[in-house]
């Protein structure tokens, strides 16, 4: 039998019986490139799996159809792309009217490293007042803003070890990627740094604001394959868009995303569970704690 959740586990409230899917928020998901349609497509449906009322996935247009194809519940949007196949630089007026009327954004997953990647994905970071996860490429290209600007609003960063160290300016294959007690150090400092929340990925997740931590448990080594980060991006994003708090909802999520791991081991077993067996547990998070 699986542990209980811990007591002090941040919880959704009970839905109410009027509710409509306005009441759940609006995630939008910034992300994908050519080659890499999957990604945001996870993050996507994992945030209509942890609640989110509407999800509006949006990529560029090299790949909108691949990605309009994995879920019908999702909506779908694409924009420009450069000749690498990634977001074109002219997409940021139409990138500023989406997350205008979003309730959280999530940002990077397949997003590809480019010119333009990096200066919307900055001019995200200063100007989006929606809460945001940011993650996989796009914490590349926070990396190369050194000092970060102060951000338009609540930020959360899911980091795995060689990000964090490209953050902080160093190498991601740097000796220190295997330290454990000097990363968690570096988190703590870095969320105060920018006042967000910083979610350390790998064995034992931290996660902390740099006053406040706390650590997660669940999960297993099963969680070490492709897309696993993509739909706990996803699900924090949801978290964020049914108005917790950015510590609350990366505790929260990296809870669920670990037990969903833990119950598609159970079913699959740890060497041929995929990030997708993953997405299609995370109900039984959320049941347990329902």
């Amino acid at each position: 039998m699986p542990s209980p959740p811990p007591a002090d586990l941040p919880r959704l409230p009970p839905r109410r019986e009027v509710a409509s899917k306005r009441d759940f928020g609006r995630v939008v998901v910034i992300g994908g490139s050519v080659g890499m349609a999957g990604a945001p497509a996870l993050s996507a449906m994992a945030a209509l799996r942890s609640g989110a009322g509407l999800v509006e996935l949006v990529v560029p247009e090299p790949v909108w159809a691949i990605a309009a194809g994995f879920d019908p519940c999702v909506m779908t949007l694409g924009l420009p792309a450069d000749h690498e196949g990634c977001f074109d630089a002219s997409c940021l007026e139409r990138f500023d009217a989406l997350v205008a009327r979003a309730d959280a954004v999530a940002i990077g997953p397949g997003i590809g490293r480019s010119a333009g990647v990096r200066s919307l994905v900055l001019a995200l970071w200063r100007g989006c007042a929606a809460p945001a996860v940011f993650d996989a490429d796009a914490l590349w290209a926070l990396a190369t803003a050194s000092p970060l600007p102060p951000p338009a609003g609540p930020r959360l960063l899911t980091p795995h070890a060689g990000e964090l160290l490209r953050l902080i300016g160093r190498e991601a294959s740097a000796p220190e990627a295997d330290e454990r007690p000097f990363l968690e150090r570096e988190s703590r400092r870095l969320a105060a740094a920018i006042d967000g929340v910083i979610l350390l990925k790998g064995a034992g997740t931290l996660v902390t604001d740099g006053r406040r931590e706390a650590r997660n448990t669940t999960g297993n080594a099963g969680l070490a394959t492709a897309g696993t980060g993509d739909v706990l991006t996803g699900a924090a994003a949801a978290l964020l868009a049914q108005r917790m708090a950015a510590f609350d909802a990366a505790r929260l999520a990296a809870w669920a995303h670990g037990r969903a791991g833990n119950a598609a081991a159970a079913d699959r077993g740890q060497v041929s569970m995929t990030a997708r067996d993953v997405l299609d547990r995370l109900y039984v998070a959320f049941r347990e704690l329902e």
